[in-house]
């Protein structure tokens, strides 16, 4: 059995890890560290589990075998790094840092301590983005040229009970988020496109404040890969009823999938064709993460997923920042 730490209750998806980890049988929530102490004795309550106030007695606490980690993004490389000289294996809610050289401090920390990592990066083991990812593999689509991929809800669209919608007033705290759509929600197009496109080589950026005045709430990214395909990554959190969208289009067809409708069409003449049957699905993050613990399997998601993820955000708040076209090289450089 694998003792765990839950490491704040700040991010949303702290409660569905919490679940995931009391219904998996080799997991078994321990306690619960806040920084915001009332919210970790209330979280802690509701789970069954003692609060323990006190960041460092959980870290040495040598029944704790791992932590899963949904602090404020500004506390990530901060923590995870104690963690990981505490010999803790890490679970971590997306994203990782702010930089490209937060995320290789923190990656070399983990190194050195030989535990096992995960970030949650749900959607690469869908069954629908293992299908893409087979097509494009296998050239169905001839040379790919442009991806476009949407992932946008209304959680930031005023309501009677809250004038900042139903996302936690927290999440447009441009210093613990270091961003607003586009860092957090914005990271599935990113991360996924990332895989589908391959290496990255520029970004152009444009993070719009529309009903917030710190953070961008609605934003559209411009990214060209070093294949020469083409990417749009949209996000938001203003629109209402808004699909989960993927579209590859490539010399020799074209591959849409809208939630979990999904249209090939290949050649000029092509019918639109529905797949009968989709690749099974991968195991989750923390499934994926579990096993790397017990057996040493190599997981799916990696660190170079979540370094690239990191990539395009730093380079899309430059280039949001400065009103420009940001070659991916120099940020490489400076490092």
């Amino acid at each position: 059995m694998i003792h765990v730490a839950m490491l704040s209750k700040w991010h949303v998806h702290a409660v569905d890890y919490a679940r995931e980890a009391n219904e998996h049988k080799h997991l078994s929530i321990k306690l619960v560290w806040d920084e915001d102490v009332k919210r970790g004795k209330e979280w802690a309550d509701e789970l069954g589990v003692p609060f323990e106030a006190d960041l460092q007695k959980v870290l040495t606490n040598p029944e704790i075998d791992a932590v899963i980690v949904d602090t404020p993004t500004n506390l990530h490389k901060e923590i995870i790094i104690a963690c990981a000289k505490h010999g803790k294996h890490i679970f971590t809610e997306k994203v990782l840092a702010f930089t490209v050289q937060d995320c290789d401090d923190i990656f070399a920390a983990i190194e050195e301590a030989d535990v096992q990592f995960m970030i949650s990066l749900p959607r690469l083991t869908e069954d629908y983005y293992v299908y893409a990812q087979d097509i494009v593999n296998q050239g169905v689509l001839g040379r790919l040229t442009t991806i476009r991929c949407r992932v946008a809800h209304n959680g930031a669209v005023p309501t009677e009970e809250s004038a900042h919608g139903w996302l936690p007033k927290h999440f447009f705290n441009r210093e613990q988020c270091g961003g607003g759509a586009l860092i957090d929600l914005g990271a599935h197009p990113i991360y996924l496109t990332n895989r589908l496109a391959g290496e990255a080589s520029s970004v152009m950026a444009y993070l719009q404040p529309t009903l917030n005045d710190e953070v961008d709430d609605n934003a559209v990214v411009l990214v060209q890969y070093e294949s020469g395909a083409l990417g749009t990554l949209e996000t938001g959190f203003l629109s209402s009823g808004s699909p989960f969208q993927l579209e590859l289009y490539g010399t020799e067809g074209t591959l849409l999938i809208e939630d979990r409708d999904i249209r090939l069409k290949i050649g000029k003449q092509g019918e639109w064709l529905t797949p009968t049957e989709l690749p099974t699905q991968l195991l989750t993050p923390m499934e994926q993460w579990v096993q790397a613990i017990e057996e040493g399997v190599s997981s799916t998601i990696t660190k170079e997923d979540a370094r690239n993820l990191t990539l395009i955000n730093e380079a899309a708040a430059i280039s949001h920042s400065e009103g420009r076209r940001v070659i991916l090289k120099d940020i490489k450089e400076k490092r």
